[in-house]
């Protein structure tokens, strides 16, 4: 079985506190822990650089139109989010679990992987953007009851 960059991402989100994965000194042990574990070493190194894009991207100012305006996707974005995904990223923001700042954030880490993107991705991804930010606790812990406790919900 091919092990992809979320796997790698999923694996640090179960077995490692957030800390241990985005401190740059851990990373050269926890690369290690992972090749040992099993993964390929190219897709650990294409983790860890999304872990920092998602870093950078925390960091950059964003600004948005009027709340409850809509989101139009960009072709790209349109063509590898599927309909299914799109509006699940528009429920969790309707549940005030995304924000219009985490959102973005979502789905510039969602383009960020280079593999097929389906709900499934999508909530890992979201719980991967919310555990990365401290003022988002009780929308992490939404997140993670949903991934982890209530399967399919949408249907």
């Amino acid at each position: 079985m091919k092990e992809t960059v979320l796997d790698v991402l999923m694996y640090l989100l179960e077995n490692y506190q957030t800390g241990e994965f985005s401190d740059a000194d851990n990373q050269a042990t926890l690369r290690d822990e992972l090749v040992a574990a099993g993964f390929p070493e190219e897709e650990v190194r294409h983790a860890f650089a999304w872990l920092d894009g998602l870093a950078q991207q925390r960091q950059l100012p964003l600004v948005f139109g009027p709340e409850g305006a809509m989101r139009l996707y960009t072709r790209e974005e349109h063509e590898r989010l599927s309909t299914e995904c799109r509006g699940f990223l528009l429920y969790l923001e309707q549940l005030g679990i995304l924000n219009g700042a985490s959102r973005e954030l979502v789905i510039d880490r969602l383009m960020a992987i280079n593999e097929e993107i389906d709900l499934e991705r999508v909530k890992w991804v979201c719980l991967l953007v919310l555990i990365n930010q401290p003022e988002a606790e009780e929308a992490f812990l939404q997140m993670e009851d949903m991934v982890y406790y209530q399967g399919d919900f949408l249907h």
